[in-house]
């Protein structure tokens, strides 16, 4: 007898009754959303994990959810899984809102078939997505699962086939977030890396495409399954993971947060807020916090909450290639997002990571309408054998042709040093920022004066009675002549030198007449970005 036989058996009454058969509808519903036992909750809350509808249920806003195909069943045979057909299929989804704008979800249900994924489970995910993008409204989904469904074979193939082809048909259409919270192993890894955030706990989130068991068997290393795919090593050394949280429930209301500052699709800006913070509030605390001496070092994310509003910066890949910062905020009630050297790691320099971290997150802003701000401080690109013999060229290139691509509002701002290839990688003007501002502290020229000096008078240096003496003569003498913080304001490279005090000021009066920037582009089928 299955269960729907034995709960059909325990209601009183005719069945041809309608109060009946509502009542019915109760009962199996109410038993598809119990989940499959109580000892299967415990042990997900034992593992410090929230089960799929209680993930939810922190994620939207209270009441909101409206759940689809709740009561949908596998058809699979063989290996005794015809035996078993829990409702649900393992995969909870349907839409709710976030601060009232409307999201799709889905969750997988570890205490069903440990997530994994068979040929309905797809089906409900793919239902769910197609309604994400034909509502125009942004995807998030919370990834708990073991893979794909043994028993099923190759349906569970095809199944995430069609899941990636959506990833890649709403890409740049509407927001899509991963969440990674239980473990996302094989092919059910490559739909988080479709997405443009993924998120990750530590200690519970692993995401990897071969398991430690396969690793040691192929190549002879013994790793754990947190030393191969955990939250931190996705966040520090892959790049996979662009934020990570000690816990669910922190995770999941960073989730909200980043929802509040992105649109729902591409034909949207991002919502602005009423802002109590004043546009025109100095910034005389960045007289201290940037020395003038280029090679002093300082936090650059100091700087930036300096001058958005209320300080609020989300930091995004914050482990990952930390001499470039990245991230979301507010000026003025409208959101950017920024792209930012980070002297204290590297001295700022771009460098393979950097640039592609840089590069990907300059074109996610430009396919949701988020304006750029470029924050200058570069010494150029990281010299090096390895950098070069892996690809610093094409690699660097990525985040070129991110910013020539935009057609966001793009404004650069030069506070110290902008030397080389890296200052024109940088949001220049020359490759298309709509404006440039420079702090009195800006040094633009193609490489440092002591460099710059050793190659134009190598001769004269190595000829003299004293090098050194003459060498810190010709530094000096090219410093004022081609390094003065005007030079490029004289040649209209530079919009203007400012006051660093009047930054926010400035900045906001800036993408406030940028809001209605409008640019036409060739037709042409897509771009071909470097490898």
């Amino acid at each position: 007898m299955t269960v729907q036989q034995e709960i059909t058996e325990q209601l009183p009454g005719p069945r041809t009754d309608i109060r009946a058969r509502v009542a019915d509808l109760h009962v199996t519903r109410e038993g598809a959303r119990g989940g499959p036992s109580e000892r299967a909750t415990r042990a997900q809350h034992a593992k410090g994990k929230l089960t799929a509808r209680e993930r939810i249920g922190v994620l939207l806003d209270a009441g909101s959810f409206n759940e689809i195909e709740q009561l949908r069943r596998h058809r699979a045979v063989g290996f005794g899984i015809e035996d078993r057909r829990p409702h649900t299929d393992g995969v909870i989804a349907g839409w709710g809102t976030v601060e009232g704008r409307t999201v799709f979800v889905y969750a997988h249900d570890f205490r069903i078939f440990g997530g994994a994924l068979g040929e309905a489970h797809a089906e409900k995910i793919q239902k769910v997505m197609d309604m994400a993008i034909a509502a125009g409204a942004p995807l998030v989904s919370l990834n708990d699962g073991a893979g794909a469904r043994i028993q099923e074979g190759v349906s569970a193939l095809a199944g995430y086939g069609g899941i990636f082809r959506r990833n890649v048909r709403a890409s740049g259409v509407i927001p899509q977030i991963s969440v990674i919270l239980g473990p996302c192993a094989g092919g059910s890894a490559y739909s988080p890396a479709l997405t443009d955030f993924v998120f990750m706990v530590r200690g519970t989130s692993q995401m990897f495409i071969t398991g430690p068991d396969v690793v040691k068997a192929v190549t002879g290393e013994d790793v754990s399954q947190e030393n191969l795919g955990g939250a931190d090593v996705h966040a520090e050394l892959s790049g996979v993971a662009h934020f990570v949280y000690e816990d669910e429930w922190t995770c999941l209301g960073e989730v909200r947060y980043l929802l509040s500052l992105l649109p729902s699709n591409n034909r949207q800006n991002p919502p602005s807020v009423p802002c109590v913070d004043p546009d025109d509030r100095r910034n005389d605390a960045l007289l201290g916090l940037v020395p003038a001496e280029g090679r002093l070092p300082y936090d650059m994310r100091r700087v930036i909450e300096e001058i958005v509003d209320h300080g609020d910066f989300l930091e995004v890949h914050e482990g990952w290639a930390r001499n470039v910062v990245c991230g979301l905020a507010r000026l003025g009630g409208q959101v950017v997002g920024i792209v930012a050297n980070q002297p204290l790691a590297l001295a700022g320099v771009l460098d393979i990571k950097a640039s592609e971290k840089a590069a990907r997150f300059v074109r996610t802003c430009d396919a949701f309408n988020i304006p750029l701000l470029s924050l200058v401080d570069v010494p150029g690109f990281l010299p090096g054998v390895d950098q070069e013999h892996e690809g610093v060229i094409r690699r660097g290139a990525k985040l070129l042709y991110a910013y020539c691509e935009a057609t966001v509002a793009r404004v650069q701002l030069i506070l110290r040093k902008a030397y080389g290839g890296a200052y024109i990688v940088m949001d220049s003007r020359s490759i298309g920022a709509d404006l440039s501002y420079a702090w009195p502290t800006n040094e633009i020229a193609v490489m440092g004066a002591e460099g710059a000096a050793n190659v134009i008078f190598r001769k004269r240096i190595a000829e003299a009675d004293d090098p050194e003496a003459l060498r810190a003569q010709l530094v000096k003498e090219y410093r004022s002549e081609l390094m003065h913080p005007y030079y490029a304001a004289e040649r209209g490279l530079v919009d203007d030198v400012i006051d660093p005090v009047e930054t926010r000021a400035l900045l906001i009066r800036a993408f406030r007449m940028l809001r209605s920037k409008h640019v036409d582009q060739p037709s042409r089928k897509h771009a071909n970005i470097p490898l």
